[in-house]
């Protein structure tokens, strides 16, 4: 069983197959959970998730997270969405803007499709702020004015412009210290800050150990903002 979200709207979509997700653990306590991206995408791994069931639960439950940005991972993981489809077991297929071929292809298998896409005027400001460049110290004001949609925008642009990843997550522990240091700010308390330093740390160290890229993990923990 598929559930499709995608669109140009990438912060809403992620948001929502999270939520999904969440949702259906809670529902399934018993359920086994994975997630598989491109970085550490296998075959078999995917076949067993297609065909396997937990000892002492009923499903698994897969989150699919942009298979489709890497041309040979697309490939093999087309090859198996009819098998996907047919499987007992639940799978949460979210990609950003892909191609409308392979978008179709996907909705034709899915139990249910969702589409975020961004309005016109917001692809021309994000085109517009591309084509300008951005200073990475906007994203420590994205960060205090605690704006989500904003931050992920600015992160992602970043990123493509040729950032690393170590230099944003820096500006980001700066200027989290600095507010707390402060006391906290308008939109920040002070324990959602200390909370936030102690995710950027284990961010960071999580990535040295290998369990994910910093640039994916950095990521997901800008979107998890409440």
């Amino acid at each position: 069983m598929i559930y499709f979200f995608h669109g140009t709207d990438t912060e809403k979509a992620r948001v929502k197959a999270n939520e999904l997700a969440d949702s259906l653990r809670k529902k399934k306590p018993d359920a086994s959970f994975f997630k598989m991206s491109a970085e550490n995408f296998d075959a078999i791994t995917l076949q067993e998730y297609i065909g396997g069931q937990g000892l002492f639960s009923n499903k698994y439950i897969v989150l699919l997270d942009r298979l489709c940005g890497d041309k040979e991972v697309k490939g093999q993981f087309i090859d198996l969405l009819k098998e996907i489809a047919e499987s007992e077991n639940i799978f949460i297929i979210f990609e950003e803007k892909i191609d409308k071929a392979t978008a179709t292809k996907i909705e034709k298998k899915a139990e249910k499709t969702a589409v975020f896409d961004l309005s016109e005027k917001e692809e021309r400001e994000i085109k517009a702020k591309k084509e300008e460049g951005m200073n990475i110290f906007e994203i420590a004001n994205a960060l205090g004015d605690k704006n989500k949609k904003h931050l992920w925008i600015i992160y992602r642009q970043l990123i493509e412009e040729g950032k690393a990843p170590e230099e944003i997550h820096g500006v980001l522990f700066w200027k989290a210290k600095t507010m707390l240091l402060a006391g906290g700010s308008g939109v920040w308390k002070a324990e959602e800050l200390s909370k936030l330093i102690e995710d950027l740390i284990t961010v960071y160290h999580e990535s040295r150990r290998g369990i994910h890229e910093l640039e994916t993990g950095l990521e997901a923990l800008l979107v998890g903002i409440k």
